[in-house]
């Protein structure tokens, strides 16, 4: 059985997300919480976050094992992007994007 967990609106760039989203695909759930604890950066922080809830929702509304949950899916989507503009030369503006995303664990009882 598939459960699944959503982070939406987090700000941060989802390209610096999916590597370390990458990192924990396929690993058991205890595994991935070690591999993600011991990366100093804030998207394993998020990472983490998305992951605990996904084996929270696992436990307690699906009845499964936390021994036996296995990652299927961790990927970051791209979410709203804040545009805001910085002042420039001569009188111009440069635009800022400051990107958000979504991130996506789905974890599986290994069947």
């Amino acid at each position: 059985m598939e459960v699944k967990a959503i982070t939406k609106h987090q700000r941060m760039s989802p390209s610096k997300v999916g590597p370390v989203a990458r990192l924990i695909r396929g690993k058991s759930a205890a595994a991935a919480l070690d591999v993600l604890r011991a990366i100093p950066k804030k998207s394993a922080r998020l990472i983490e976050k998305t992951l605990k809830s996904a084996i929270a929702n696992a436990i307690n509304n699906n009845k499964l094992s936390a021994d036996a949950l296995v990652i299927k899916s961790a990927v970051a989507n791209e979410g709203p992007r804040l545009k805001r503009f910085q002042p420039k030369a001569r009188g111009s503006a440069g635009p800022i994007i400051k990107r958000t995303c979504h991130i996506q664990v789905i974890v599986t009882d290994g069947q």
